[in-house]
């Protein structure tokens, strides 16, 4: 088990993030997020549903399955996605150019004035019917503090604070379950939904998250390392999943 890499860890730590959800449609959007998706659908939750981007659902453990080797489930048109997402019936993982401490969003740009931004990102996509009617997790492949922000210059994606503001009827689908980044996993799991350190990657040190994190993190007493894939995880990971490799090229393990 020496061979075990920071990726490796990384991917089961996404794939923790869809345990128990069931029969519902996983949208994990990026590299690492779709290994996660497909390693938890190929082990623990054998229910989970995913797309092929497109029109289809398909069973395919494969991160990039062969376009000729799809194994189609059902048919998935957009109005039927949009059935799926606007009933809360979806579990999305997306990426996170700055997340704060209640778990709100930016991928859209950066600066003060979101009129004139200094940076023009994605922009809003899909990220505030996704919070606002679906479980969502967010990806970060690098953690700093230019990331994990205590104000989001533009939100995108909605918090606990502000979904609190909409009101119990408004926001009843709203959950952002998890962070999962380089450094560690975190939640919201507290009693005002601030962001809570729940595990460190095996060889990183919670004095290391705190210096990298730009706000003042919830911290238990005690935090656990997150935890390592069992030895049929690995065969999945290296031999059905992602055999090319390419989760170890967005999280090098540090040497």
């Amino acid at each position: 088990m020496s061979d075990i890499t920071r990726a490796d860890i990384c991917a089961v730590a996404v794939a923790e993030c869809f345990r128990g959800d069931g029969e519902r449609l996983a949208n994990p959007i990026g590299t690492i997020p779709m290994i996660g998706g497909r390693l938890a659908r190929a082990s623990f939750a054998p229910d989970l549903m995913m797309t092929d981007g497109e029109a289809a659902l398909i069973a395919n453990d494969a991160a990039v399955p062969d376009p000729d080797e799809r194994v189609f489930e059902t048919w998935n048109p957009y109005r039927r996605m949009f059935d799926v997402v606007w009933s809360g019936r979806r579990h999305v993982m997306m990426g996170a150019t700055q997340v704060d401490q209640y778990g709100n969003q930016n991928i859209a740009a950066l600066g003060d004035d979101p009129q004139r931004p200094k940076v023009q990102l994605l922009g809003f996509r899909g990220a505030p019917g996704n919070t606002i009617n679906d479980t969502t997790s967010y990806w970060v492949p690098s953690h700093g503090p230019k990331v994990f922000v205590e104000h989001v210059d533009l939100v995108a994606g909605i918090g606990y604070d502000r979904a609190a503001e909409l009101g119990p009827v408004a926001a009843r689908f709203h959950e952002v379950r998890r962070v999962v980044s380089n450094l560690g996993v975190f939640d919201f799991e507290t009693a005002d939904h601030r962001m809570r350190l729940r595990s460190v990657h095996p060889g990183v040190t919670v004095d290391e998250v705190r210096a990298a994190t730009g706000f003042d993190l919830v911290v238990p007493d005690e935090v656990p390392e997150s935890r390592l894939p069992t030895d049929d995880e690995l065969r999945l990971l290296r031999e059905v999943i992602d055999p090319d490799g390419t989760r170890e090229r967005e999280v090098p393990t540090p040497t």
